[in-house]
């Protein structure tokens, strides 16, 4: 039964509602690129797709229009996969369809990240090409894995494209039309560990209830790192007892804020109750320090048997625990040249113990290239002085805002024209895909919008509805305008 069917309008909604039962997470879009591909053949529309799975669907214009400019027009298929804790062994986001839900205006995976962060992007473009619209000669591109560095943009072959105007569709805030955007890098910090037997008792220590949200729009809301949160408080624990680690994890995605984190630790059975104090004391500083930007962190202390295990050595775990209390971490540098823009950050966004290696992986992003690149020596630097490793497994370029830009003056007006009032034009912390295209295409003009989504990369991420469809006939509107250019 379908959950969106009363929802208007229906064709971008039925769409979007296929897209959310089709697992399409990062690394795991080999189904929705045969969807998309299979829509095209079944609509007898010419594509083109490669290697990696981007798919490009081209329409010929409208009547009377069929001559004119083309226009193309791009968002992601992959998802960020993130779910609540209790749904951990319940939930398969590789096998899984989404449960959606409405409820108050909006559309929400239930106890998931939703994926309207690009599906909405992919229903527009499929509802447009299954349509009778009026609009010019028309190139979709479907990337995949944008969330995990931009690679399906990144391998993406240009020569398929001829239009040289751009529509993103890869916002999340109604009203916002974007025009630059930060590049970033995947840094992959790699310390050496090496283990020992002990015996103690064992102790699960687990870091919950933080907010999350994107490492690049919400890095500015000051939201708590739950990695190294738990960085801080396995030192804290260190100053006052003495502990063993058996196991570190948090974090599911390195451009999400991790919301949760889990250590397993062993403590002699003399220090077990005032382990539990230290953590309960723990609690009260950081919900103190973040009481302005969290709202329900739970850190607490599960005990159990007593057991012999193998536990990280002295001078291995003190890696670990230095990695985490010293690696730059939130904003990094605000833009003097944007009010408000956060112009360089990191985000540590995924915390790993492994049999012969801790490993943190970090979202570095900045809207100057030397910034990123000076950032990303510090992490180096800091990696290997303690004997780690340092990789950076993927780099994208920034989008450079453009003086002159006849599609930001159009895409102006046409806003104007169905709300009565300005958009606001702004560039963005996060990495668009747009940088990519601008590299590969330097004469290509374009801009990036969307429907408002709230809490994106979170299980509290929900789509609004109405400004679905305003957005919607916005992009109707811009088509409209273009052709006659």
């Amino acid at each position: 039964m379908r959950v969106l069917s009363n929802l208007e309008p229906k064709n971008v909604f039925q769409y979007f509602e296929d897209i959310c039962a089709i697992p399409h997470g990062s690394g795991n879009t080999d189904a929705i690129s045969a969807y998309i591909v299979d829509f095209a053949k079944k609509n007898d529309l010419t594509y083109v797709t490669d290697r990696l799975g981007n798919v490009i669907i081209y329409k010929c214009g409208s009547k009377g229009y069929e001559n004119a400019p083309a226009v193309v027009l791009q968002g992601h298929m992959d998802m960020v996969c993130e779910k609540n804790y209790e749904l951990a062994s319940k939930f398969n986001f590789k096998k899984d369809g989404l449960k959606l839900e409405v409820s108050d205006e909006y559309v929400y995976a239930k106890g998931t990240t939703l994926g309207g962060d690009d599906g909405i992007a992919v229903a527009y473009m499929l509802a447009l090409l299954a349509g009778d619209y009026e609009h010019p000669p028309i190139e979709c591109v479907f990337t995949v894995d944008e969330e995990v560095g931009m690679d399906g943009a990144l391998a993406l072959d240009p020569s398929y494209l001829k239009g040289r105007i751009l529509l993103n569709l890869d916002n999340e805030e109604q009203g916002e039309i974007l025009t630059s955007c930060a590049g970033g890098s995947r840094v992959i910090c790699r310390v050496p560990v090496r283990y020992c037997e002990m015996q103690g008792v064992r102790c699960n220590l687990v870091i919950c209830g933080l907010a999350g949200g994107h490492s690049g729009t919400e890095i500015d809301k000051y939201h708590g790192n739950a990695n190294l949160l738990m960085g801080r408080m396995l030192h804290f624990i260190g100053k006052q007892i003495h502990y063993d680690i058996c196991a570190l994890s948090g974090g599911l995605q390195d451009n999400a804020i991790p919301r949760e984190s889990n250590a397993q630790i062993l403590v002699n059975e003399q220090d077990v109750e005032k382990l539990e104090g230290i953590v309960a004391e723990y609690e009260k500083i950081i919900q103190n320090e973040y009481r302005a930007t969290e709202h329900n962190i739970t850190i607490y202390c599960e005990t159990f048997e007593t057991v012999q295990k193998a536990v990280l050595t002295p001078k291995t775990r003190e890696r670990a625990v230095f990695l985490l209390m010293t690696i730059p971490d939130g904003i990094q540098k605000m833009s003097m040249d944007t009010e408000h823009l956060v112009q360089t950050s990191s985000n540590a966004g995924i915390m790993r113990l492994q049999d012969d290696y801790f490993e943190l992986i970090v979202s570095v992003r900045s809207s100057i290239t030397s910034e990123k690149i000076a950032l990303r020596d510090k992490i180096q630097y800091l990696t290997e002085t303690i004997g780690g490793k340092y990789t950076v497994e993927s780099d994208y370029p920034a989008w450079e805002y453009k003086e002159d830009s006849p599609l930001r003056r159009l895409v102006f007006e046409v806003y104007q024209q169905q709300f009565g009032k300005n958009p606001h034009m702004t560039g963005i912390h996060a990495g668009l895909e747009c940088g990519i295209f601008c590299e590969k295409i330097p004469d290509m003009d374009m801009v990036s919008f969307g429907p408002t989504i709230e809490a994106i990369h979170t299980p509290k991420e929900k789509l609004d509805i109405r400004s679905t469809q305003e957005t919607w006939e916005f992009l109707l509107n811009i088509l409209k305008a273009l052709k006659k250019k």
